[in-house]
C-alpha cells in the first residue's frame, strides 16, 4: 500500500515539470500571416488562420499576442466601453497563460506580458483610466528593463523600451507627479532616440517582424519631439507601408502627410484608401478626409465630415468633427447651420482630446469666428501658405477690434512667416503676440513662444532658443496646453 501511495504523488510530480512551461515561441509562417492580417484590419482572416493555429500549433504561445493585437485594435478603433469590458479579461487569461505556460528562458517571455500590457495600457487611455494605464506602463516597463538585463540584445524590447524613455524624458512638469507617483520609469529624449535609431539600423539589415512599428515609432518621434518634419516624412516613405491595401499604413502615411504641410497628398493617400467588408470600420479615416479637404476649402469636406458623426459610435473628435462642419457652414453664408452645428458640438462627444476640449470651449463661448481668419488658417493648416498669407496680406493688426481677434491675426501672420522663410517678419509677429496675449486664455502666446524657440534653434542661436522655451512653459492657456509643454520640453532637452 506504500508503494501504491507514492506512484499518484510521483507521477503528479513529474507531470507537473513535463507539463510547466511547455509552451513556446516563434513566428511561424503561418503566425506571421495571421500577425500581417491582424494589422491590415482583416481581422475576419485573422481570426480564421489563428483557429487553425491553435488546432496545429497549440503551444506555440506567440499566438496569444496576435490575438492581442486584434483586441487591442478592436478597442482602440471603435472606442465603445462596453466592448472594452466585454475583451478585457482576455488579457488575463493571455499572461496568465504565458506566465505559466511560458518557456521562461525566451527572450519573448516577458516581452509578451510587456507588450500586451502596453496595449491594454493605451486603449485605457481612450476610456480615461488614468490611473490604471499608469500602473500597467509601470509594470511593462519594469518587465522590460529585466528582460534587457537578461537578453541585453533583444531588439522588440528596445522597440517597446525607446518609445517608453523618449516619452517619460518629455512629460511636462505639470503630470510628472503622476509618474513619480505610480511608476518607476525613467528615461531621456536622447535614451530613447538611441535606442530606436537602433532598432531601425537592425530592420534595415534583418528580417524583423515588428520592421514598420518601428518606423512609424520614430518617425512620430522626429515629428513631435525633434521637430524635424522633412525627416519623418522621409523615412516615413522607407517604411514599405501599402496604404492603398491596409487601412492602418492609410492613415499612418496620411497623418504623416498632414502634418508635415503636405495636404494634397494626404488627400490623395485617403482618397485611395481600401475598402470592403474583409477590413474592419475605420470611421476616422473619413473624418481625416474631410478635415483635409476642409483645408483645401473643397466643397465635398462636409460629405466625409457628416459621414463620420453619422457612423462612429466612440468617443473622440465627435466635437471636433461638428466644430468643422459649422466653420464649413460659415465659410457658405449658412449661419443657421453653423449655429445648429455647435449646439451639437456642445451636446456630443467628449472633451477627452484636446481638438475636441478647444472645440468645445468655442461653441460654449458663442464666438463666431471670422471668416477671414478661419479661412487663413484653414489654408496655413493645409500647407498652402502663400494663399494663407494672400488672404492676409492687406490687413494690419487695428483692423479687427475684439483682442482675440487681433491674436490670432498677429500669431497667423507670424506662422504663415515661419513657413514661407521670412524668418524675421515670423519673430516680429510672434514677439507682438506674446506681449498682447501671454496673460490670456487662448493658445496664441504659448505657440508663439515657442515657434520662436524653433526659429532661434534652427539659427543657432541657442540662448535665445532655450529662453523661447521657458517663455512657452511658462503659459497656461485654456487649450493644447500639454502638447505644447511637451513640444517645450524636448526643445530644452535639445539644446542641453
Amino acid at each position: 500500500m506504500k508503494g501504491q501511495k507514492l506512484i499518484l504523488p510521483l507521477s503528479l510530480f513529474f507531470c507537473s515539470l513535463i507539463c510547466s512551461g511547455k509552451g513556446y515561441f516563434e513566428w511561424t509562417p503561418a503566425l506571421r500571416g495571421a500577425y500581417e492580417k491582424a494589422i491590415s484590419l482583416r481581422f475576419g482572416e485573422a481570426e480564421t488562420e489563428l483557429a487553425k493555429i491553435r488546432r496545429d500549433d497549440p503551444e506555440n504561445l506567440m499566438l496569444l499576442h496576435v490575438e492581442n493585437y486584434i483586441d487591442f485594435f478592436k478597442v482602440y478603433l471603435n472606442e465603445e466601453e462596453e466592448e472594452f469590458e466585454t475583451l478585457e479579461p482576455n488579457k488575463d487569461r493571455r499572461l496568465d497563460r504565458i506566465e505559466k505556460e511560458g518557456d521562461k528562458s525566451s527572450p519573448y517571455y516577458l516581452f509578451l506580458q510587456a507588450d500586451i500590457r502596453l496595449q491594454w495600457a493605451l486603449a485605457r487611455l481612450k476610456f480615461e483610466q488614468y490611473s490604471t494605464a499608469f500602473f500597467e506602463t509601470n509594470k511593462a516597463f519594469k518587465l522590460l528593463t529585466r528582460n534587457t538585463e537578461v537578453f541585453p540584445s533583444f531588439m522588440p524590447n528596445k522597440k517597446d523600451l525607446g518609445i517608453l524613455h523618449a516619452m517619460v524624458g518629455t512629460i511636462p512638469d505639470g503630470y510628472k507627479w503622476a509618474v513619480d507617483l505610480l511608476s518607476s520609469m525613467e528615461g531621456t529624449l536622447e535614451q530613447g532616440r538611441a535606442e530606436l535609431e537602433e532598432v531601425v539600423d537592425y530592420a534595415k539589415k534583418n528580417d524583423f517582424i515588428f520592421e514598420q512599428e518601428i518606423y512609424v515609432y520614430y518617425a512620430y518621434l522626429l515629428l513631435h519631439l525633434d521637430n524635424d518634419n522633412e525627416a519623418a516624412w522621409k523615412l516615413i516613405n522607407t517604411a514599405n507601408l501599402n496604404p492603398s491595401q491596409n487601412p492602418l499604413d492609410c492613415f499612418i502615411m496620411a497623418n504623416v502627410a498632414m502634418r508635415t504641410d503636405r495636404g494634397d497628398k494626404a488627400i490623395a493617400i485617403l482618397e485611395k484608401r481600401p475598402v470592403g467588408n474583409q477590413y474592419h470600420p475605420f470611421y476616422y479615416l473619413d473624418y481625416m478626409l474631410g478635415l483635409a479637404k476642409l483645408q483645401r476649402l473643397d466643397m465635398d469636406a462636409n460629405v466625409f465630415l457628416q459621414r463620420y458623426v453619422d457612423n462612429f459610435k466612440g468617443r473622440n473628435f465627435i466635437k471636433d468633427a461638428y466644430q468643422k462642419l459649422a466653420w464649413y457652414s460659415l465659410l457658405h453664408n449658412d449661419g443657421k447651420g453653423f449655429h445648429r452645428y455647435m449646439d451639437l458640438c456642445k451636446k456630443t462627444g467628449f472633451t477627452v482630446v484636446g481638438s475636441d476640449r478647444s472645440a468645445f470651449n468655442e461653441a460654449k463661448s458663442g464666438d463666431e469666428p471670422l471668416p477671414e481668419l478661419l479661412k487663413a488658417r484653414l489654408l496655413f493648416d493645409g500647407g498652402r501658405f502663400q494663399m494663407a498669407l494672400d488672404v492676409l496680406k492687406h490687413r494690419r493688426t487695428d483692423d479687427f477690434m475684439a483682442l482675440k481677434n487681433k491674436l490670432e491675426f498677429t500669431y497667423r501672420m507670424g506662422r504663415i512667416q515661419h513657413k514661407l522663410l521670412l524668418y524675421d517678419d515670423a519673430l516680429a509677429h510672434y514677439q507682438q503676440t506674446i506681449i498682447l496675449g501671454a496673460d490670456q486664455p487662448w493658445y496664441f502666446a504659448c505657440r508663439a513662444a515657442l515657434e520662436q524657440g524653433h526659429i532661434y534653434e534652427l539659427e543657432h542661436k541657442y540662448e535665445l532658443a532655450k529662453a523661447a522655451f521657458k517663455k512657452c512653459l511658462s503659459m497656461s492657456p485654456d487649450d493644447h496646453k500639454t502638447g505644447l509643454h511637451q513640444q517645450a520640453k524636448a526643445g530644452l532637452r535639445r539644446l542641453k
